[in-house]
């Protein structure tokens, strides 16, 4: 079974708050996906590096796409491989990072996946300790989004995305922020073109079904079967 959540930001006490969600009886057979600000790298410091020893030590697999709020250069340290048909950081045998712009096939389901946002607290970050501009995406990766999705026929079964397309963020509320408008009308235009069951993205801190199709998760854990 495959379940998914929304951002972490390293906070060690959710796994506990995933018992509720069955999650001490999880198997070498399930997943756990993080829409972005995984977070349990942004440190760097040997408290994170035990954490995910300990992470390490369970049946299932750690799924992770990036959202604003992660250590790039950590993350991209880690080796990167094929795995599941798309490319991968692995950061312990059972953590994986989820590259943008890629297509996996996870319990025979495909999932296209595009981290990244903005930081609008940024102005009380330090660049190269607290935030990194490899936070948005660049030409390559959309190029690689773009290709990828055109060799699959433009269709798959779920979208993971940290932000969503700007109308999505309308309707939940909020207004699409300048800075990233470039990476929020990338996914607009993946909305109407490309043929998806459902969507889900973390980033705005809240858990609600938008429409048929999309789902903004934070601290539910929603199971796909």
């Amino acid at each position: 079974m495959i379940f998914i959540t929304g951002d972490m930001h390293g906070e060690q006490e959710r796994f506990e708050s995933f018992r509720k969600y069955g999650e001490p009886d999880w198997t070498a057979d399930d997943y756990l996906i993080v829409c972005g600000d995984f977070g349990y790298l942004f440190a760097d410091d040997d408290r994170e590096n035990a954490f995910l020893d300990t992470l390490e030590e369970k049946p299932y697999t750690i799924c992770f796409i990036d959202g604003n709020h992660e250590n790039f250069p950590a993350i991209c340290r880690c080796p990167a491989e094929i795995w599941n048909g798309g490319v991968i950081h692995r950061i312990r045998r059972n953590v994986v990072h989820l590259t943008r712009g890629q297509v996996f096939t996870i319990c025979e389901r495909n999932f296209f996946t595009m981290g990244g946002a903005y930081s609008v607290d940024r102005y009380m970050r330090i660049e190269g300790r607290s935030y990194w501009k490899q936070e948005l995406p660049d030409n390559g990766e959309y190029r690689e989004a773009s290709q990828n999705l055109k060799e699959c026929g433009g269709r798959v079964d779920y979208i993971l995305t940290h932000t969503a397309p700007r109308e999505i963020i309308r309707r939940i509320g909020y207004y699409p922020d300048p800075h990233d408008m470039e990476l929020t009308g990338f996914l607009e235009w993946i909305m109407y073109d490309v043929e998806f069951k459902e969507w889900f993205f973390g980033h705005w801190h809240t858990d609600r079904r938008i429409g048929d199709k999309f789902r903004a998760v934070f601290r539910d854990v929603v199971s796909i079967t």
